[in-house]
């Protein structure tokens, strides 16, 4: 039977009504998000850099996604994020409501072959990096090393509570001969710059981007001295402060160190589980690009006086899987030096 009169113009209304509803609307009521709950995993304890990036995404990326889910940030420290590399490889779901924030030295950390990791990171579907980090080596005044060039002659206590700090001062004290004394008990940048500020420590790592922000006043009166680079590339701000790299003698050490320096690429970017549904990848990755340009989200990142350097999924993914490509034995030498041989 032809339809009635009257649900023909039921029907009719209840299309005009939705055509009049704003799209943030009708995302909020559709899609696989609807009434879901996206588990954002922290690989890091709570309060250093890691941690402050993945919340504040957290806090935005939902807005992007059809169905407007609920975004909850949960810290998983331990192992130098190899715990929380895990459980997304291994244990969470593959539908795409967990991601996560990794420490950046995770796929090095395979390279060398972690016993404890069981992961392949290439395997990772990586959504974005939302910051690349060239980390800053930092001493307090009262430090004997005031210059990179004094820890050759001269002991100098870090902290190391992540794991690319670590194996770059284990690096440098084995092939170079510096003279680094590493302590890792501290959980996080918080813990160690209040062992610093009590002298239970001289010196440890954080973003140049976190760094010269936080601790400009303390940059400024010389409460606190600028060592050294880590990362590939110098940063425009720190022509003056050497590289991890430039302290290499030979072709043999600048190509180790060249690898220890390559987790700055992948800085602070997000992961999802391996084997998830591939239109769920690109969903996660349109939302994520589509939350680097939200005048909310910037407008909080301002606020919180942080930086940016976005870079797709997909050249993330991409660039993840050609900076494994190293010749075995420089694996097995850099294994060596970051005493991890006998693993």
């Amino acid at each position: 039977m032809p339809p009635s009169m009257s649900s023909i113009v039921r029907s009719l209304w209840i299309a005009a009504f939705f055509a009049l509803l704003p799209v943030s609307v009708l995302a909020a009521t559709s899609g696989f998000y609807n009434n879901k709950t996206i588990t954002f995993i922290i690989g890091s304890a709570a309060g250093g850099g890691y941690d402050t990036y993945s919340r504040l995404l957290a806090s935005h990326l939902g807005r992007h996604l059809e169905g407007g889910p609920t975004v909850v940030a949960q810290n998983m420290p331990g192992a130098g994020s190899i715990r929380a590399a895990n459980y997304l490889y291994n244990v969470a779901r593959k539908d795409g409501t967990a991601i996560g924030m990794l420490d950046e030295a995770i796929y090095l950390n395979q390279i060398l072959g972690t016993p404890e990791l069981k992961i392949d990171a290439t395997k990772f579907n990586w959504i974005g990096r939302i910051l690349a980090n060239s980390a800053v080596l930092f001493a307090r005044r009262g430090a004997s090393v005031q210059k990179i060039e004094d820890v050759f002659t001269k002991e100098l206590i870090v902290s190391t509570s992540g794991t690319a700090s670590k194996l770059n001062w284990t690096v440098l004290k084995n092939t170079l001969g510096m003279k680094f004394t590493l302590i890792s008990g501290y959980p996080g940048t918080n813990e160690g710059l209040l062992a610093m500020t009590r002298g239970e420590v001289d010196a440890l790592s954080m973003p140049w981007s976190i760094l010269r922000l936080r601790e400009q006043r303390r940059i400024r009166d010389g409460e606190i001295h600028l060592l050294l680079q880590t990362g590939a590339d110098k940063d425009a701000d720190l022509q003056h402060i050497p590289r991890m790299i430039d302290l290499a003698r030979n072709d043999d050490e600048r190509k180790l160190l060249e690898l220890f320096a390559s987790p700055s690429l992948i800085g602070r970017s997000v992961v999802a589980p391996p084997g998830m549904p591939p239109e769920r990848v690109a969903e996660l990755r349109r939302a994520f690009m589509a939350t680097m340009q939200d005048p909310r989200f910037l407008d909080d990142v301002r606020r919180a006086q942080l930086e940016i350097s976005p870079l797709t999924g997909e050249e993330l993914q991409a660039a993840v899987v050609r900076s494994g490509n190293f010749p075995p034995a420089l694996i097995e030498r850099a294994r060596r030096a970051a005493d991890l041989a006998g693993n």
